[in-house]
């Protein structure tokens, strides 16, 4: 079991011991989607491989809070923003914007990228080092203005 599978498991625990249950359901789904993937693909998951998953949970809830919004669902905005908080609390600190630039910049010099055509390249430099750190989604924007300004 990686350490951050552990950390969660420990979360768990003192979520059930505190009798939080919005922060109890936000871990055990966050488990039982480790769960599924390891079980699916017949892996045990590492830490890297977790923060991929949880990263993936939150661009989830943040679709579907847009939806929820444009539905006036207000409680379930409300549920969805609680159990963001909850899987952040298991992702690395966020990037800064020039920490994201300094990095952004330091792949587009390693893979030698001067046009469009290498944006591949660059994002796959750029993925295992922000993967839960930044959205992907800002991230190639801000690689796909680079590349072609």
């Amino acid at each position: 079991m990686s350490p951050l599978q552990a950390q969660l498991r420990e979360a768990m625990k003192d979520a059930m011991r505190a009798k939080d249950k919005p922060r109890l359901e936000a871990i055990r789904l966050a488990l039982a989607e480790i769960r599924r993937v390891e079980v699916d693909e017949r892996i045990e998951c590492d830490d890297s491989r977790i923060i991929g998953i949880l990263d993936r949970m939150v661009k989830q809830r943040r679709d579907s809070i847009e939806q929820f919004e444009a539905g006036g669902r207000d409680d379930l905005v409300a549920k969805e923003n609680g159990q963001i908080e909850v899987l952040r609390e298991f992702l690395p600190k966020p990037l800064c914007s020039d920490e994201l630039g300094a990095l952004i910049a330091d792949a587009i010099s390693e893979s030698s990228a001067e046009s469009m055509r290498d944006m591949g390249k660059v994002m796959a430099l750029l993925r295992p080092r922000v993967v839960g750190r930044a959205n992907m989604g800002e991230v190639s924007k801000q690689v796909r203005q680079l590349l072609s300004g």
